[in-house]
């Protein structure tokens, strides 16, 4: 039959076109040709209305077996193509193990950080508790609570940022205590309270209006001025060197009775005098003090069976001391030179 024999030509030529066939587009293109609607073998079969029965019959199934015949070579050829796309795209990417790879900068911990975890080590050790409270606080917690009623003139001291009448950016680590003395109903506390405060100060290169404080607490039946100072030599010792002293000089603050500024030794002379230390041989770095009676009392303790000390730690003044550092600015410049002079060695 005739038509049978147009159909195996349709195959032989599929099959020398295929060998033809470089990539999926020309493919999907000479399937459309072959298996379409309007290719050869459906030319074929419009023809069959002419035939016998017996002859549609057979050419029917002549048909299908080319059509299935003509799917696969296709779909086979369809195949190999994607074979040789990955194959090539293998060559192409192939990854040369032996150079070398990329560096990537690695970070550090921020110099105030690591002078935070430096103290929270050295009072950890000696036993005091690391507490915490929000920036955000109340006037209550932050002044009145401490001994500095509305209207009282030491509140001048500190320029605070308000945000209504009763709520304010923390100046001070101090509500921390505040908290914690409430929270502990009457008992001994010993904590450390690490944060950031902010101050209404221009900046310059001593001040800033964010910085950090290290405040500490300790509280109990027995407490007394010469445990402050063992408490902060020990901490001047840690984080400068074994041969630095203190010197306690009589001060004011509201919330401690007596109170005291805290200054270490000069390391640039060894306390002989010299322009850091303005000839003094020593340099200011903290405040403390013992707790005045009257912000135990508003926080359920009896002066007369608990006393206690506090201090607070300037952060940026000691990293700044510790690494000779002469302006504060440089550690929120994000000055990535700066930076890495900080980072641990691996």
């Amino acid at each position: 039959m005739k038509e049978i024999d147009e159909l195996n030509e349709v195959v032989k030529e599929a099959d020398e076109e295929l060998h033809k066939v470089n990539d999926l587009n020309d493919l999907q293109q000479k399937k459309a040709i072959y298996l379409g609607k309007k290719g050869p073998i459906a030319r074929i079969m419009a023809g069959m209305k002419s035939l016998t029965d017996e002859a549609k019959r057979e050419l029917g199934m002549a048909s299908n077996k080319v059509k299935d015949l003509l799917e696969n070579m296709f779909e086979k050829k369809k195949s190999d193509l994607e074979e040789a796309i990955v194959n090539q795209k293998l060559v192409n990417e192939t990854i040369d193990v032996t150079l070398p790879g990329v560096q990537f900068p690695a970070g550090g911990i921020h110099p105030l950080y690591q002078t935070v975890m430096e103290l929270e080590d050295l009072y950890i050790g000696m036993g005091y508790k690391v507490a915490e409270g929000p920036e955000i606080e109340t006037d209550e917690y932050c002044f009145e609570k401490l001994n500095l009623p509305k209207g009282h003139p030491a509140r001048d001291m500190q320029d605070t940022f308000y945000i209504n009448p009763e709520l304010l950016l923390r100046s001070q680590t101090s509500p921390v205590q505040v908290r914690t003395m409430l929270e502990s109903k009457g008992e001994p506390i010993k904590i450390i309270c690490p944060g950031k405060v902010y101050r209404r100060d221009s900046d310059d290169a001593t001040h800033s209006h964010q910085f950090m404080q290290c405040e500490g607490l300790v509280l109990g039946s027995d407490i007394t001025m010469a445990d402050l100072k063992g408490a902060l030599l020990e901490m001047a010792r840690k984080m400068f060197d074994k041969d630095r002293e203190i010197r306690l000089r009589p001060s004011f603050f509201p919330f401690t009775e007596p109170s005291v500024e805290v200054d270490v030794s000069c390391g640039m002379c060894g306390g002989k005098g010299c322009p850091t230390c303005k000839g003094t041989g020593w340099i200011e770095i903290l405040g403390a003090g013992m707790v005045n009676d009257n912000v135990l009392r508003m926080s359920g303790y009896d002066p007369e069976k608990i006393q206690g000390y506090a201090f607070g730690i300037g952060v940026e003044r000691i990293a700044m001391l510790k690494h000779r550092i002469d302006d504060i600015r440089n550690f929120y410049t994000n000055d990535i030179r700066f930076l890495n002079q900080f980072k641990e060695e691996k």
